[in-house]
């Protein structure tokens, strides 16, 4: 698969964009002979239509594809990526003007038009190759969809390959293209040096998929942002075990984390000034005699006590320690990345990216940025009345308040106790696509780190 720009190409193949609207008046200044063909081929400039158009000898001339109306497009997440899945393997170079703001995110969309998972199945795969246009910052939209399909990549992995050892090889890898620095706590050492809760969840995998804490750090000047990222590479549910209908896709339950590391790409590989820590704890919830127990209470590394009311709330457990640490650290700006909640999903669906930040002038800028590159995100409240819902009668936080009410809200705010009044953000993704949409075919997903990496100059004003 090819993820980048062709080279300008004197063979490559004008490329028609046409709206509903205007089709009438753009089909009546053809020649003849073109209209007879479209005519023929009962072309319809309908989102996802594609034909090439051929000149006298019958050698293609141009393609025309259908760009919809505003409705139509307001429905599909990357229109120009639907008609490029239907036109024949070669390269073409865009012969209508775009909006200016739409023509990155378009020709992003064509880049992940191209993404193929083929690591265990080969799959013929030839894909139409687009000409970068003019005002088009290749380089940047390239690394966005180098990152987009890293994410993807670690997410349909499934975790007999993909576990914490696997995820600390794929962050020193990333670290070690960039020049940045990665270091490891691993097994029993996250005891000595008090992350006691990301221990706790992962202790009962076997040696060599040991519980373990991944920090990169990247950039020395500017200001900091801390991303933190759920890495829990399989989730079994622990002693409060899953049906196997909800064990099938949790090999994607690192979705957090792998998108946490398409983010870091993007920043690196563009160069952004600031300094980047990425934090993930990264374990397998597995069962054995040394799994933690419904009812055990744990001490976090903040401090507070947790009453373990769910082994299968394993995530926000994790998050916390990591939290605390990067908290210590005071950022500028902190966020996590985690597949956290069925009550997310049951809210928004599988499409929108929910959030939960306190702070309104971050809310503007991540929700205006997510508008521009087509990566839409949703906010829900850090409901501040329902604290009381994860606070037990024998500890400090319950992880899994009984009622079910709420429970992204909850879960939410149990993360907020740790990020210690730090400017945060939270983000409860699924990770997922369930069927293939343009550009986006089945299988995983990053959500919400395009429109974060769009907000960054804004919200860390570099």
């Amino acid at each position: 698969m090819s993820m980048t720009f062709a080279s300008s190409d004197a063979d490559a193949l004008p490329l028609h964009v046409v709206h509903q609207g205007e089709f009438g008046s753009w089909l009546s200044a053809q020649p003849q002979v073109v209209k007879n063909w479209i005519e023929a081929q009962d072309f319809t400039p309908a989102v996802g239509k594609a034909i090439l158009v051929p000149d006298k000898t019958g050698n293609p001339a141009f393609a025309l594809i259908g760009y919809g109306n505003a409705l139509t497009r307001s429905r599909t997440r990357f229109p120009l990526a639907a008609a490029a899945a239907n036109l024949p393997q070669g390269t073409y170079t865009l012969a209508t003007t775009l909006p200016d703001g739409d023509l990155e995110t378009e020709t992003l969309g064509w880049l992940l038009s191209a993404y193929l998972f083929d690591r265990y199945k080969y799959k013929p795969h030839k894909s139409a190759r687009l000409v970068c246009p003019p005002g088009v910052d290749s380089a940047r939209v390239e690394a966005i969809a180098a990152a987009e399909a890293l994410t993807r990549n670690l997410i349909n992995t499934p975790a007999s390959d993909m576990g914490p050892a696997d995820l600390e090889v794929a962050a020193q890898k990333l670290a070690s293209r960039y020049e940045g620095a990665v270091n490891v706590i691993t097994g029993d050492a996250l005891l000595k040096q008090n992350f006691p809760l990301v221990h706790a969840v992962g202790r009962a995998a076997d040696r060599p998929r040991a519980p373990r804490l991944i920090d990169l750090r990247w950039g020395t000047q500017g200001p900091k942002l801390t991303v933190v990222g759920k890495g829990v590479c399989f989730d079994t549910g622990g002693l409060n075990l899953k049906p196997g209908a909800s064990m099938a896709l949790m090999k994607k339950d690192m979705g957090g984390a792998a998108t946490a590391m398409g983010l870091a790409h993007m920043i690196m590989a563009l160069q952004l000034p600031i300094q980047l820590r990425l934090l993930i704890p990264a374990v397998e919830n597995s069962v054995s005699a040394n799994s933690f127990r419904p009812g055990d209470i744990l001490t976090s590394r903040e401090g507070m006590t947790i009453e373990v009311n769910n082994t299968d709330a394993e995530g926000r457990l994790v998050l916390a320690d990591a939290l605390t640490l990067a908290s210590e650290d005071s950022p500028d700006l902190l966020v996590s990345i985690a597949t956290l909640t069925g009550a997310a999903r049951v809210a928004v669906g599988p499409d929108l990216a929910p959030y939960f930040c306190d702070d309104t002038e971050v809310c503007h800028a991540l929700e205006h940025a997510a508008e521009l590159v087509s990566d839409p995100v949703w906010r829900l409240p850090f409901w501040s009345a329902y604290e009381k819902m994860i606070e037990p009668e024998i500890a400090d936080l319950d992880n899994a308040p009984s009622g079910g009410f709420g429970g992204s809200i909850t879960a939410a705010l149990f993360l907020r106790r740790f990020a210690q009044n730090q400017r945060y953000v939270h983000f409860d993704i699924y990770g997922w696509n369930p069927s293939n949409a343009p550009a986006r075919p089945k299988g995983g997903v990053g959500m919400g780190a395009r429109a974060l990496f769009q907000a960054l100059p804004n919200l860390l004003a570099i």
